[in-house]
């Protein structure tokens, strides 16, 4: 049976061998790989890696979807998990996970900032999402693409956007370009000490209004002295600073508490 694609789950299923293969090496997935598919939709690439590992999770909400994947996959080879990936705790399924998907566009902001918190457990993410998101993820400082999304992800992860995939890859076709991005944890060395929710509410409140200077934006959490005193210039812009700038001004309002 045809099944017809649900705006609501902001459903785009991939049909282009080439650009699954694309993937696919981009993954390169190993048999014992504990590996973890958002959204498997028609399989395009779940069937693909179910050739190489020897198990797959995945974590469809879909249940026209769902019922489809337990009609052509055994639950010897593949695990379902129905739900919504917002609300799904990724800790269940153990650690060194690999995570992939093609993401549903209309949820894949807060869906990446639900998956940066399981970092830990985590080896690499590749994810296919709207290349306008992707080109946020990778932004440097003074860009118009930097923003808390940049800030926040590339805080936990080193982020790498790969390749491009056009329109006519999907059915139904977006309307816009699609881009292959992977995220792979810092280790501990390589963060910066900061605790993580100061972080975000500094940069959440930083970039609140993006055409003002940070002496406005920032005067409720540090005053324009106190920015000075860290050698950060409180008539710059959110989007000029770099991440480094952001963990030390959360670090001084931690040591404030």
């Amino acid at each position: 049976m045809k099944h017809i694609p649900r705006k609501r789950f902001g459903q785009n299923f991939l049909n282009s061998q080439g650009v699954i293969n694309d993937i696919l090496n981009a993954i390169c997935p190993r048999p014992d790989d504990a590996l973890v598919e958002i959204g498997p939709g028609l399989a395009a690439l779940t069937a693909p890696l179910l050739q190489i590992v020897r198990h797959l999770h995945v974590v469809e909400i879909d249940r026209d979807l769902i019922a489809r994947l337990r009609q052509q996959f055994s639950s010897a080879a593949l695990t379902i998990h129905e739900g919504d990936a917002l609300e799904f705790d990724f800790s269940a399924l153990g650690n060194d996970l690999r995570i992939v998907g093609n993401l549903p566009y209309n949820i894949s902001t807060p869906l990446l900032f639900h998956l940066a918190q399981y970092a830990g457990l985590v080896r690499d993410m590749h994810f296919m999402l709207q290349k306008e998101v992707v080109d946020r993820m990778v932004a440097g400082p003074g860009g118009r693409e930097f923003g808390r999304l940049s800030v926040m992800l590339q805080y936990r992860f080193h982020v790498e956007s790969l390749f491009i995939v056009p329109p006519d890859a999907f059915t139904p076709a977006p309307k816009v370009d699609s881009a292959i991005v992977r995220l792979i944890p810092k280790t501990a060395v390589e963060m910066a000490p900061c605790d993580p929710d100061l972080l975000a509410q500094v940069v959440t409140t930083a970039f609140s209004q993006r055409r003002k200077m940070l002496r406005n934006t920032l005067r409720d959490l540090m005053p324009a002295g106190a920015l000075e005193a860290l050698n950060i210039d409180p008539t710059v812009r959110a989007e000029e600073l770099e991440i480094a700038d952001f963990v030390r001004i959360a670090n001084t309002l931690a040591q404030k508490e």
